[in-house]
């Protein structure tokens, strides 16, 4: 049971981290595109930035209980 939610967390994460979009043009990694206007988070890109937080949270305390307790896995 422990491992099914944990593999759910894990895949939420994924998505919560992909789904969002700031700096995600190609040419901002090297530098480029100075033009950009740096924004405060609004709406759906709050959501996602709050929801990756408290999921990531989530994962690193779900791996250090697997960690100290192996025995959640059985």
């Amino acid at each position: 049971m422990f491992m099914t939610i944990y593999l759910i967390l894990a895949i939420l994460f994924i998505v919560a981290v992909l789904l969002q979009q700031k700096n995600a043009s190609l040419g901002s990694m090297m530098g480029g595109g100075g033009d950009e206007i740096v924004a405060t988070r609004r709406g759906a890109d709050s959501f996602l930035h709050m929801a990756s937080i408290f999921l990531s949270v989530l994962l690193i305390i779900g791996g250090l209980l697997v960690m100290y307790k192996p025995d959640l896995l059985a």
